[in-house]
């Protein structure tokens, strides 16, 4: 017998923030020793905006991507998809928050082995509820969109890194979420091919008017986004639109005069 995962309660008015983090700390003890990773972060994402998170590493860059994604819990603070607070929702609200509402791309593609294109998917349509046959044909829409309708019957080693993130893309969209997140999701693939995905991210970001949220290294994501969060030492210290940067091949201009390689 299926167990029934209760939604969590939906906000009264649909908000113009897909996302809001209010005042969001984030520590961890390692035995004496207490790590401020994130130390008071308050931001405003809107509804179908781009936004790349760029830090260092330690910066609290992927601790801030992991609380809004539910995959960690703030210490101090409040984190709000879609007006909800993500933070106060039980294992099976937030299990249905994360199946409908959010989707997530990885660098390491975490596509299901044994599984071809399609049946990935699939995968959290099936999961949603969705039943096989309409699962299957939206599936191999969503494959087609993305230019891998010649590789739906195969599994992911009889495919190249960067026809896996496709597919990983491709399973992101399955459920029509709110939000994706996109974590350092051109890490693995060569130039080529980084060109691709991201143009085809901001594609299907403009198409869908769903907000994406990708915490990356790579300057050249920064071409397709509205807006940059910069992450240091915990903290946002500064947020950038994308016309305030001259971006040049292999350089990027910050507006205060610095200049990112």
């Amino acid at each position: 017998m299926t167990e029934t995962v209760t939604p969590p309660p939906p906000a009264t008015t649909l908000s113009e923030h897909t996302v809001r983090t209010i005042d969001v700390k984030r520590m961890y003890k390692m035995g004496d020793e207490e790590i401020h990773a994130l130390k008071g972060v308050s931001i405003s994402i809107s509804r179908g905006e781009y936004i790349s998170i760029m830090g260092p590493s330690g910066s609290g860059k992927s601790t801030l991507f992991n609380m809004v994604g539910g995959l960690d819990k703030p210490s101090e603070g409040k984190v709000y998809i879609d007006e909800v607070d993500i933070a106060q929702l039980d294992a099976y609200e937030l299990a249905w928050m994360r199946c409908h509402k959010i989707g997530y791309i990885f660098q390491t593609f975490n596509l299901l082995p044994t599984q071809t294109a399609l049946e990935n998917v699939m995968f959290p349509m099936i999961i949603a509820g969705l039943k096989t046959d309409d699962a299957q044909e939206k599936a191999a829409a969503i494959l087609k969109r993305v230019e891998l309708n010649h590789r739906m019957f195969n599994r992911p080693s009889e495919m190249s890194g960067g026809q896996q993130q496709r597919v990983a893309i491709a399973r992101a969209f399955a459920n029509d979420p709110t939000l994706i997140l996109a974590d350092e999701p051109t890490g693995n693939l060569d130039l080529h091919t980084v060109k691709w995905i991201i143009e085809l991210l901001r594609q299907l970001n403009k198409e869908r008017g769903v907000t994406i949220i990708s915490a990356t290294h790579d300057h050249k994501m920064l071409a397709v986004s509205d807006r940059i969060f910069w992450i240091r030492d915990g903290k946002v210290d500064r947020i950038q639109k994308r016309e305030e940067l001259n971006i040049q091949e292999g350089v990027i201009e910050g507006a205060r005069g610095e200049e990112l390689h």
